[in-house]
């Protein structure tokens, strides 16, 4: 059986981490015995095994893969998730075969939404930054079919109380030559947040584009474009997702 090591991880997070599947998926997994540890089938999910074990899944020896961390300017028309069922092209399109790991968004966008998604094999980093604790700061770019009125404003930044509870945002402003273009910051995780806000007002949202989230931008990137994340970059994730202090 596995032995004690400092770098012990849940059966299910070591399978996930090898890139077979999530961790949700891998209990299931577990539970079939399709999972053994060191030749002997485990069927307990928190089974604490470290990388020199022995973990097969259907014959076949799994090691973690090494976490990986890119950016995307998402493009319209593209789903946010890994698979559909609807068979509608996923975000996962934009990347070559090349890139072998798992890798999967943190979070969700819209089909129509577009601008800056990350997408990682690091569960624990996608976690923390999708949990309402850690709310990731987000600025957003809005396009609405009529001009953003002085009191709408106003009452906005006071805050305004949803179907699902009540929402800040950060500020907003409104371009001078431009008084349908709308410039939003806030840190709520809320599903569609910005759409619905504007909608409790009868405003219509034409084009919605993310320009920042958790410190990350798609500057540089053309539509459909993406790059791996720089050293710097993954340890401000890691500071903002409270994985480093």
């Amino acid at each position: 059986m596995s032995h004690a090591c400092n770098s012990a991880v849940p059966l299910n997070k070591f399978i996930a981490q090898a890139g077979i599947c999530s961790r949700r998926k891998a209990v299931e997994l577990i539970d079939e015995g399709l999972i053994k540890v060191n030749d002997a089938i485990i069927k307990k999910p928190g089974h604490r095994v470290c990388v020199d074990d022995k973990v097969s899944y259907r014959g076949k020896r799994i090691m973690p893969e090494e976490p990986v961390y890119y950016v995307l300017n998402k493009p319209r028309h593209l789903v946010t998730t890994c698979a559909d069922d609807q068979g509608r092209p996923t975000v996962l399109h934009c990347f070559p075969p090349s890139i072998r790991e798992r890798i999967f968004p943190v979070g969700r966008l819209d089909t129509e939404t577009t601008g800056v998604l990350l997408l990682t094999n690091d569960g624990d980093v996608a976690q923390r930054l999708a949990h309402p604790k850690f709310e990731a700061k987000k600025i957003y770019m809005v396009a609405l079919d009529r001009p953003l009125t002085a009191e709408h404003t106003e009452i906005i930044l006071r805050g305004v109380k949803l179907e699902d509870g009540f929402v800040k945002v950060d500020s907003l402003s409104t371009h001078a030559q431009n008084p349908c273009g709308v410039r939003v910051t806030l840190h709520s995780g809320k599903n569609r947040v910005i759409k619905r806000i504007f909608e409790l007002f009868g405003y219509h949202v034409k084009k919605l584009d993310r320009r920042e989230y958790a410190g990350l931008t798609p500057k540089g990137l053309m539509s459909g474009g993406w790059r791996q994340l720089t050293f710097a970059e993954v340890k401000m994730l890691y500071k903002r997702s409270g994985l480093l202090k």
